[in-house]
């Protein structure tokens, strides 16, 4: 599901909140559009000190840089392109490249709009038959996005839209849930995709 936040970034960062039902998220997606038509192309903000807090808990546990190495391996393992599966140049050049220094802004010789931010809600467990992921009971809870520029000022390259004060839309937060498939050998066999029924309901008589 797709979450605009309600306020954009200022000069000195962003924190901004929503009340959200949470439903079985095993994930949170993080989007940064430069302009309200942006549908498939996202950049890195350069932001530190940036954490998604809820139901009591940070995510992730320590506040991000998005371009320092801690970011980059937590953005792979989140993605799963650590191993077997390896990260396209394209994408690793957005978690690593800067846009700008304390200085000037600098000039991108790469494809950097396949930039996103995923952060997992639940740990890796045993063939999905546990769920510690977050789930409201369908009751709305606050989502609260904070973070702040590395460099502020003329040089923030996402606040900086252009040079005619342009200033970027809301950032988007995309939440991930856990879906299931109901196999059954009946009339020779059978598959559905169940959208009726809870984690717990699905999962209850095979843990009992």
């Amino acid at each position: 599901e797709v979450w605009p936040f309600p306020t954009s970034a200022t000069l000195t960062g962003i924190r901004t909140s929503q009340n959200i039902p949470l439903s079985h998220v095993t994930d949170f997606c993080l989007l940064f559009p430069k302009d309200a038509r942006a549908t498939t192309c996202f950049k890195n903000p350069c932001y530190q000190n940036m954490q998604v807090t809820t139901c009591g808990r940070n995510f992730p546990d320590m506040p991000m840089n998005t371009l320092d190495q801690q970011f980059f391996q937590l953005q792979l393992n989140a993605s799963n392109l650590d191993l077997p599966f390896e990260a396209p140049d394209e994408f690793e050049d957005t978690l690593t490249t800067p846009r700008n220094t304390a200085t000037r802004r600098l000039n991108p010789h790469t494809d950097l709009t396949s930039f996103l931010i995923t952060l997992q809600c639940e740990r890796n467990s045993n063939g999905a038959l546990t769920f510690d992921g977050l789930d409201t009971q369908n009751q709305n809870t606050s989502v609260e996005l904070k973070g702040a520029p590395i460099y502020q000022g003329a040089t923030d390259s996402y606040y900086n839209v252009d040079t005619s004060g342009t200033r970027p839309p809301p950032p988007i937060l995309c939440t991930v849930h856990d879906t299931f498939w109901l196999f059954s050998p009946a009339a020779g066999g059978s598959c559905i995709y169940d959208t009726n029924h809870s984690f717990d309901e699905v999962i209850g008589p095979l843990s009992a």
